[in-house]
């Protein structure tokens, strides 16, 4: 086994894509370029020891097709042979899954990579506008994803020489600091990470926790919640003040941080924000908060409200990303060097 050649593209049909998560692992097979893509049922990562018992026993063991490679969208940075997950106690080893599934060829990727992927083609029934309806896509221009989920991922897409370049990154782990007088008498009750507040300390599902119960250090209240979807539920009925505080607030910290990532990717192709936390709290988005936030940007207030803001409602995003790129790789700019291993 070794790290292949990555002049060609292309991977060896049938193919299985991966979307790793922290909580949920997504998989599908795809027979041919032309074929429909196959689901398989989500997988809980805590439900298995290892991702390679995860596919043998939801996969292999289920399916007809049997997959000759594999391309795998991974929550953390991919530095190794050995790719340990960023929320979740997999860890990733090419070497190994060659070795015992019957695999030829695997390549690696960063989650977010993979959103960025599904953004470059994402059709009008899979995105909901959010804010000024007379933004202008700019269709070749570059694009930012973001998606608070169990950690808070970001990662940039760029167009170049007719190709899409997806960029990964670790974005959601940016400092976020107090702006307003109420963000003061909060943050000071954020749980921090070694001193600092980072983005993903407030915008991801642990997030929306750490900031209810900041609400209620500040107001000198006993917290009621403490599953964030509670917290969430009740912030869209409507049916607890410190719950629709939370919800509001988040959403205007997640403007702010997709306001940030705009202007350093210069988004004149739209900000996208993924994920199941921005799927569940869409009507909350649907409010002014977030866009208020992301175009909050002064001296570049009247750039931003020219940059379109989207929530994705594909249900499967990063799949449809990753089927993209297995069809047709050679109109996506992804580097494979030291992320593809072959036998």
């Amino acid at each position: 086994m070794h790290q292949l050649d990555t002049s060609d593209a292309s991977m060896p049909f049938p193919i299985l894509i991966g979307d790793i998560g922290g909580t949920n692992a997504r998989f599908a097979i795809i027979e041919t370029a032309d074929a429909e893509q196959v689901n398989f049922p989500n997988v809980r990562t805590a439900d298995f020891e290892t991702i390679d018992d995860a596919i043998r026993a939801t996969i292999l063991e289920k399916s007809a097709v049997k997959p000759r490679s594999a391309i795998l969208a991974v929550a953390g940075p991919i530095s190794d042979d050995e790719i340990p997950l960023t929320n979740c106690d997999w860890v990733v080893r090419p070497r190994t899954m060659i070795e015992n599934l019957g695999l030829e060829d695997v390549l690696v990727v960063n989650d977010f990579e993979a959103q960025a992927l599904a953004i470059s083609d994402l059709a009008p029934e899979h995105r909901e506008r959010l804010g000024n309806p007379d933004a202008h896509e700019d269709m070749v221009a570059s694009r930012v994803v973001l998606g608070p989920g169990t950690g808070l991922g970001v990662g940039g897409l760029v167009h170049a020489r007719g190709a899409w370049i997806p960029v990964p990154g670790e974005g959601g782990h940016v400092d976020l600091g107090p702006r307003s007088k109420r963000d003061l008498e909060i943050f000071p009750h954020v749980e921090t990470i070694e001193g600092r507040v980072s983005a993903e300390q407030i915008l991801s599902g642990r997030g929306i926790v750490n900031l209810y119960r900041a609400i209620c250090a500040a107001d000198g209240i006993a917290p009621r919640y403490s599953d964030p979807a509670d917290i969430t539920s009740h912030a869209l009925a409507e049916s607890d003040p410190v719950a629709v505080e939370t919800i509001s607030l988040f959403s205007t910290y997640l403007g702010r941080v997709a306001g940030d990532m705009a202007m350093i990717f210069m988004a004149r192709g739209g900000v996208f924000l993924s994920g199941g936390i921005s799927q569940k709290i869409l009507g909350a988005l649907r409010k002014p908060e977030f866009r208020a936030g992301f175009e909050d940007k002064a001296p570049h207030t009247a750039l931003l409200s020219t940059i379109p803001t989207y929530v994705v409602t594909h249900p499967l995003a990063a799949l449809s990303g990753l089927s993209s790129y297995a069809r047709r790789p050679d109109t996506f700019g992804v580097s494979t060097d030291g992320r593809r291993w072959g036998r």
